[in-house]
């Protein structure tokens, strides 16, 4: 697989866990341990965020959520 296969795949698996967990929209944001995240999501999430028009949102105190144009709730 190539590296952008691997990003393509981890950054779905950081969405759906994110949606499991409930962060649809900033006032839903969740850390890494509300998200059930191992320490390879947490790493790969913290390269995802925050990426102009990316999919995961980062708040000031630092939790995660699914960008509005991508979240369930549209």
């Amino acid at each position: 697989m190539s590296v952008y296969g691997i990003q393509f795949v981890m950054q779905e698996r950081l969405v759906r866990k994110l949606e499991k967990a409930g962060a649809v929209c900033e006032e839903k944001a969740v850390t890494y341990e509300e998200a059930k995240l191992n320490e390879q999501e947490q790493y790969w999430l913290t390269y995802f965020a925050g990426v102009f028009l990316g999919k995961i949102k980062k708040t000031e105190n630092n939790r995660y959520y699914i960008g509005s144009q991508y979240s369930p709730l549209n």
